[in-house]
């Protein structure tokens, strides 16, 4: 209700009731030299009508799991509201390609947006949702800036960009790498790499302290209401800065760092991504010395002063994904995961540590579980080789919100940790479709990485399951299934058949194989 007021207000002031009083600004814009090189700010727009759930779902991959029909049944009407919330370019908003958007305020959120193109990269045979995100590109200012928010009509900015809520959380790479690794579509990769990095650098330039941490505030952040700030002062948890390092902030910068790496790497684009080498550096240095209390085994933010705010925040699990934490310290930070009196809760994982004076399971940031935070745990917990973990949490969500759409009908904003409940906002199925990677990812086990053609299928369920039409890269089909087992030591018995050559990576607790597939025979593994 919040957002969708706010939005509604933010239309009315960019009406021009406002601007027709007001002195203009002048333009103080540094050019960033990337952004030339921007070709979605020219780019004629697709003003084509994006198809119905209807016309495209046997394009859509089909899973299967009879022991779980209600999974199955979440994850058919997942599909259908995200076709359902599709929209056409208009002129008036000037955007370049269809979109799908955020179900309240009438706006594109970045952060919204940023989770779910990450679900629908298994749509991309029936639509290509993350081209969504080319309307942010699309709305780049000459200095790399791009607006968190965006309204759907006017096409224009909904904060100035020098706000500190204007922007973030900087996760655009992120987005675009996973459509890389499963797509391999290196045209893509090529067009979206300038903006992104004029991107990060205006936010380096604009969104750092002297020592080169990150600030932002709760809406720039994602996470309007957490208790994160200095206590004492007359700080605003939504808007202020608080003068303080953001853990998460300064961690995602790191993240997306070694991603434009990564992506730089492919292009042969190196050069341009050497001071990025040297932040993530310094930035990994910092964070390991300044923001992580050994007795505690966190990390935290850290004021002005130099001091540790001890609040226990999920923020923190950004960690995992920045690879900052040596194995060994990563072992007692992971292990709060698993306390019921903090983190492993009925509903696993809330935002706020059970055990915090400000937490309340119905608190929206104050504890509730939302599903991005745990798409990010759990991607964060294979990096350090704690798969087991990722699929009990991931099992945990899909089967808890499976059961609250069997009960009500719809999907929620956010969830209960400490219930079987839906809080929020109804019909929210917006970032509510990581529903699908989980089942896909962590409770099937099927991880792809297209640029170097193998599949990882991790198998931990003893169920029967499997999926037909299982998008591998830009027109591979596999269908896949798993007999029924006793134990998860026993060897799993698959069948693959696929139109296309590939690697099987087969893992299960006592053993892997590796298996190459031809295409158009049925193998056995």
């Amino acid at each position: 209700m919040k957002r969708l007021l706010f939005g509604l207000l933010m239309m009315f002031l960019y009406s021009g009731f406002i601007n027709t009083c007001a002195q203009p600004y002048y333009k103080t814009y540094i050019p960033n030299k990337y952004v030339k090189e921007n070709k979605f700010l020219t780019m004629e727009a697709d003003t084509a009508v994006p198809p119905s759930f209807e016309m495209i779902k046997s394009k859509l991959p089909e899973p299967y799991w009879p022991a779980c029909p209600q999974i199955i049944k979440s994850y058919w009407r997942i599909w259908e509201l995200e076709f359902l919330h599709l929209h056409q370019v208009t002129k008036d908003n000037n955007f370049v390609s269809p979109y799908i958007e955020p179900p309240f305020s009438g706006d594109i959120f970045m952060w919204d947006l940023c989770f779910v193109t990450m679900m629908t990269k298994y749509g991309h045979h029936a639509f290509c949702f993350t081209k969504s995100l080319d309307n942010f590109y699309r709305k780049q200012h000459p200095d790399g800036f791009i607006c968190r928010q965006i309204s759907m009509t006017t096409g224009l900015d909904i904060f100035e960009r020098f706000d500190p809520s204007s922007t973030g959380p900087n996760l655009l790479p992120w987005s675009e790498w996973e459509h890389f690794i499963n797509i391999n579509d290196t045209v893509r990769l090529s067009n979206v790499f300038p903006p992104l990095l004029a991107y990060y650098q205006w936010y380096r330039t604009n969104r750092t302290w002297p020592d080169g941490t990150y600030f932002s505030s709760g809406w720039g952040c994602g996470m309007d209401n957490q208790p994160r700030l200095p206590k004492g002062e007359e700080y605003d948890p939504r808007f202020s800065t608080g003068f303080m390092s953001w853990i998460d902030i300064t961690l995602q910068q790191i993240f997306v760092g070694k991603i434009l790496v990564q992506m730089a790497d492919v292009l042969d684009r190196q050069d341009d991504v050497k001071n990025i080498k040297e932040e993530i550096e310094k930035l990994t240095a910092f964070v390991q010395k300044n923001m992580w209390d050994e007795k505690t085994a966190f990390f935290y933010d850290r004021d002005r002063d130099g001091n540790l705010n001890y609040v226990q925040s999920i923020a923190a699990y950004w960690s995992l994904l920045a690879d900052v934490i040596s194995p060994e310290k990563a072992e007692r930070f992971i292990q709060h995961l698993e306390n019921p009196e903090k983190f492993a809760r009925k509903h696993r994982i809330p935002t706020l540590s059970a055990d915090d004076v400000h937490y309340d399971p119905y608190g929206y940031w104050l504890g509730p579980v939302w599903p991005p935070t745990n798409y990010m745990i759990i991607k964060g917990l294979t990096k350090f080789k704690k798969d087991s973990l990722a699929y009990e949490i991931a099992l945990n969500h899909v089967t808890n919100i499976a059961k609250i759409y069997m009960q009500t009908g719809t999907f929620w904003e956010n969830y209960c940790p400490d219930s079987i409940q839906g809080i929020g906002m109804k019909d929210f199925v917006d970032w509510n479709g990581l529903f699908v990677n989980n089942l896909f990812e962590y409770v099937f086990g099927f991880r792809a990485d297209v640029p170097n053609n193998s599949l990882v299928i991790d198998v931990r369920l003893l169920d029967e399951y499997g999926v037909k039409k299982y998008p591998f890269g830009k027109n591979g089909l596999l269908d896949i299934s798993c007999k029924k087992r006793k134990r998860a030591t026993d060897k799993p018995f698959l069948t693959i058949q696929s139109n296309i050559p590939l690697k099987i990576i087969m893992k299960w607790e006592s053993g892997e194989i590796t298996k190459e597939i031809n295409p158009g025979k049925i193998t056995k593994i």
